[in-house]
């Protein structure tokens, strides 16, 4: 029942954010009471689930449930507190995508995991979850730069905020995303014993790769004034070398090879 209230509250909340964004005077408040509660009932079903199977399922859906429920929570309080509503209606529905598919699959009896390596867990996915939403701010900068260039003034330009706005905060999503990313790194060198033999090379390889890119993209803008295109090109890289790593790896692994 929670599974089922949270993505119809999900998709509520996608269809009057659309209609919100229709008003010449938008209200975001109806609207991110909804996306909030649904946000709450996702948290539910992990927390609920958890208690039932008396440990932290982080298997393949499950951790992408809590990426998409990640981003519902960011993009709610970048809607708060910014005019990032449009991000909503990508990400909302998506949650509940990702939230059906883990309903779908059914929970897994984890195994228990000491407080290190579930630090670690947990920064992998805030820091996937944050450079999601990077990813997605890039893909919106870079259609609005081109509808600009092209003089195509539509009406979905006007849920957007000014693009030199829109670009800050895109770097400071990548800034905030970098750090946890970082920290995900350093407690996996600290906590993870033995790389070879957990089948983890791979993900520390593209892992690795993507923290360079992102730190590259980042000391661009910083010594050169990178931006536009150039960082959305990086961005989009470094998110594609992540998702490699992380879930590439985990389907691989655990879908494919029947591996935990």
């Amino acid at each position: 029942m929670l599974t089922a209230a949270a993505i119809v509250a999900y998709l509520v909340a996608t269809v009057a954010l659309l209609a919100d964004l229709r008003r010449s005077e938008p209200e975001r408040w109806p609207w991110l009471l909804v996306a909030g509660a649904a946000v709450l009932l996702h948290a539910s079903v992990h927390l609920l689930a958890w208690r039932a199977t008396g440990g932290t399922d982080m298997h393949f859906f499950a951790a992408l449930s809590l990426v998409g429920l990640g981003m519902a929570a960011l993009t709610a309080g970048f809607a708060a507190n910014a005019r990032m509503a449009a991000l909503g209606v990508v990400v909302y529905p998506l949650a509940a995508l990702l939230l059906a598919g883990y309903a779908a699959y059914g929970h897994r009896i984890a195994e228990p995991l000491d407080w290190r390596l579930q630090l670690h867990a947990w920064c992998a996915l805030l820091s996937y979850a944050t450079l999601a939403i990077a990813a997605l701010l890039a893909v919106m900068l870079w259609l609005q730069e081109r509808a600009l260039r092209r003089h195509q003034f539509r009406a979905w330009l006007r849920a957007l905020p000014p693009l030199t706005e829109l670009e800050t905060l895109l770097f400071r999503t990548v800034a905030a995303g970098f750090i946890l990313l970082s920290a995900t790194l350093l407690t996996g060198v600290l906590f993870v014993e033995n790389l070879f033999a957990q089948h983890l090379v791979h993900k520390t390889v593209l892992s690795v790769l993507s923290w360079l890119v992102f730190g590259g993209l980042l000391l661009g803008r910083w010594r050169w004034g990178w931006r536009g295109r150039v960082a959305v090109r990086w961005v989009l890289v470094a998110m594609a070398l992540l998702v490699l790593a992380f879930f590439g790896s985990k389907a691989v692994l655990e879908l494919i090879l029947r591996r935990v």
